[in-house]
């Protein structure tokens, strides 16, 4: 039995972790040669949202700088990973077999939620990597079950990354160098302690239990990630935190990995 490639939810923060990775990105690119041999990697990222599930299917998919008023440099970067049009049809079959139709996108490239943490984990590009698209209509509770839909991909070699933000109030940005808001390390121990509990009934119901949810949340695309990255997983395989700063007074970059096999014999991508 092959084994299962990994799942992560990764913080991005805002656009400008391309060029100050800082501790996470460091602990990211310390993860690569874990993802050495998997197939694909499948983003889902709050900033690519439809009314259905949409998967990308382009075979290039092109850079999208989707954000303004940053620093020039972050405009010319790219990250020239190729797509993977057999995958997306796959994933659109296994979603089909659950109940769930999902579209295929042949124009969509990868916006900053997919490529900014890509660029640390795996700079060299040499992975094919797609996006599913978070509904509208997605909440905790069905972004679990979509995780749990997509799982089996894990089987066939591609590695799910739930790309978001543990706290994301950005009417409290403070710039570099604030203090950081008290309510963010008490909901950010929270969902820790929840995930690490494995309890899917309280990340389902996060805006009713977590405390300060909806000051640190207040609309919860980009907490959803964490949920489907959760609902892929199983409580047998290892967990781990990989990260937990705090940026700009607001935004937590903690972030998980669950599936790592460090002691995993990494084989040649594609084979």
């Amino acid at each position: 039995m092959n084994p299962l490639a990994p799942v992560l939810f990764i913080s991005h923060g805002a656009p400008t972790f391309a060029l100050e990775p800082g501790l996470l990105g460091a602990r990211l690119r310390a993860l690569d040669p874990m993802l050495d041999g998997v197939r694909a990697v499948l983003v889902v990222s709050p900033h690519w949202q439809t009314h259905g599930l949409a998967v990308t299917a382009a075979a290039r998919p092109e850079t999208i700088h989707d954000f303004g008023g940053f620093p020039e440099p972050l405009y010319s970067l790219q990250y020239p990973a190729p797509g993977a049009p057999p995958v997306a049809h796959d994933i659109a079959a296994l979603m089909g077999r659950s109940g769930l139709s999902v579209a295929l996108d042949p124009q969509r490239g990868l916006d900053h939620g997919a490529w900014v943490p890509m660029m640390h984990l795996r700079p060299q590009a040499d992975l094919p990597v797609l996006q599913l698209a978070l509904p509208f209509s997605l909440d905790a509770a069905a972004a679990i079950a979509l995780g749990r839909a997509l799982a089996p991909l894990r089987e066939a070699g591609v590695a799910l990354i739930g790309s978001g933000s543990l706290t994301h109030n950005l009417r409290e940005f403070r710039g570099p160098g604030g203090p950081d808001q008290p309510y963010v390390p008490v909901f950010a121990q929270w969902m820790r302690e929840r995930v690490t509990a494995r309890d899917a009934q309280a990340l389902a119901d996060y805006r009713a239990q977590a405390p300060w949810a909806e000051r640190a949340h207040p609309t919860d695309e980009h907490l959803l990630p964490l949920q489907v990255a959760f609902g892929a997983t199983t409580q047998a395989e290892p967990f781990e935190v990989l990260e937990t700063e705090v940026r700009f007074g607001m935004l937590s970059m903690e972030s998980y990995a669950w599936g790592l096999d460090r002691n995993r014999p990494t084989t040649p991508v594609g084979k």
